[in-house]
């Protein structure tokens, strides 16, 4: 069943601007996303409760709430469709149908493609199909202004109706036309309660023969995935897209949500620091865990 798009107000979004998003953690329960993986990479998800300590600040909190269901997501998508995707754009398609075919009823999505300049594509929608013609459409030119992309699918996140959220970014890496800085995305992406997934489509070319936006793309994808509890996917062969983007699904649907009632309750907007344990009951070692790794508390 196809979901209408929300009417959107007039004018588009101006993304030279700088960030005016100021998203707050309700203080009365935070909600962590939490992935775990053995060794192999695997998700486990045979745990329970008991096996998750979890602390804010250094003090141990209390886990009132604890879920492993496939609950309904709001996904943006942001397609890298600059000139340097121009050879990679077939796989690229193929890697988004995908990661759509594996939505649920009560998923929702909205796409963001980006060259020179980001544009909403396509805004929120549950009728996958209307994802797919669009990126069909794609036709790779211009620049790369991924920072800008980010910040407007911030910014359309702002009507999703599910609680959990999350983008996913498929891009080559690098920035070389955004007007904001990677210091204002992570600042603003830190005030967020969404989860960053990547798939990075690296050249591979040695560091010294890459642009330099293009030898920090790694870097930079990789930081706003873990500071948000999601992951990054670096590709090492174009092959592997559709099967990583199938991947990252199922990572998403294969959480665990830790919720908690935080023992400081002082509404000041400073940040907490999130850190969390976990415990395998059968000692398996080696446990990787994926959660965003603080939240600004409510303001007054």
């Amino acid at each position: 069943m196809s979901l209408t798009p929300r009417p959107k107000p007039k004018g588009s979004v101006d993304s030279t601007r700088d960030p005016e998003i100021h998203l707050r953690v309700d203080s009365s329960l935070v909600l962590i996303p939490v992935q775990v993986t053995n060794s192999r990479g695997t998700s486990v998800t045979s745990l329970s409760r008991d096996n998750f300590t979890l602390f804010e600040d250094g003090v141990e909190q209390k886990i009132t709430h604890f879920s492993q269901e496939d609950g309904p997501i709001s996904i943006g998508l942001i397609f890298d469709s600059s000139g340097s995707m121009r050879n990679k754009v077939l796989q690229s398609s193929e890697a988004a149908a995908a990661f759509l075919r594996t939505a649920n009823s009560d998923d929702e999505f909205f796409l963001v493609e980006f060259g020179d300049r980001p544009k909403l594509a396509v805004p929120f929608t549950s009728d996958t199909d209307a994802i797919l013609r669009r990126i069909l459409q794609n036709k790779p030119l211009g620049r790369t202004s991924l920072l800008d992309a980010i910040l407007m699918s911030l910014v359309e996140m702002k009507h999703a109706r599910n609680r959990r959220k999350a983008i996913v970014i498929l891009s080559d890496g690098g920035d070389n036309r955004s007007h904001h800085t990677p210091r204002q995305i992570r600042n603003t992406l830190l005030e967020s309660d969404l989860q960053v997934y990547a798939i990075g489509i690296f050249d591979r070319k040695p560091p010294h023969m890459r642009p330099a936006e293009e030898r920090n793309g790694p870097q930079l994808l990789d930081d706003l995935a873990e500071q948000t509890g999601g992951r990054l996917y670096p590709l090492e062969n174009l092959d592997d897209l559709v099967s990583t983007s199938a991947r990252i699904s199922r990572d998403l649907r294969s959480q665990y949500v830790l919720g908690y009632s935080p023992s400081n309750q002082t509404r000041d907007a400073k940040y907490r620091i999130v850190r969390l344990n976990v415990i395998s009951p059968d000692g398996t070692p080696s446990l990787q865990t994926y959660y965003r790794r603080g939240y600004y508390a409510a303001s007054e």
